[in-house]
């Protein structure tokens, strides 16, 4: 809740404080971003390895966080539904499904992204 005597500087301190503690929250209650961290670690691993490129490096960085970033959307969005509708309902199961997609979506993208950037040094090897 944005405080009214705070001044520009001081509030986006504020809003600094709140988004880490945010992201401390994700971190260290939901599984889901739990696996993406790890998954996004292999794939930084194996950048290391294979010495991908700057742009092969700004793809990879940009498809981990498009992942974390869905990850936790779809958090807050089943947080949300869970909390006006603490019991099944048919229609909140309906947006808590929609909002599965959203991570859904960019593990494919970024499984297809891995593929195009890793397969060929993959290839190269064998």
């Amino acid at each position: 809740m944005k405080n009214p005597n705070d001044g520009f500087l001081k509030g986006r301190i504020r809003s600094i404080k709140f988004a880490l503690k945010g992201m401390w929250l994700l971190i260290t209650t939901e599984d889901s971003i739990k696996a993406q961290l790890f998954f996004g670690l292999i794939a930084t691993l194996l950048g290391f390895y294979f010495k991908i490129s700057t742009t092969e490096w700004m793809i990879q960085t940009l498809i981990i966080g498009l992942i974390l970033v869905a990850e936790a959307l779809n958090t807050a969005i089943e947080k949300v539904a869970d909390f006006i509708h603490p019991d099944y309902h048919k229609r909140i199961g309906f947006i808590k499904d929609i909002a599965a997609g959203a991570p859904a979506f960019a593990a494919v993208i970024s499984l297809i992204i891995a593929g195009i950037i890793y397969l060929p040094k993959i290839i190269a090897i064998l």
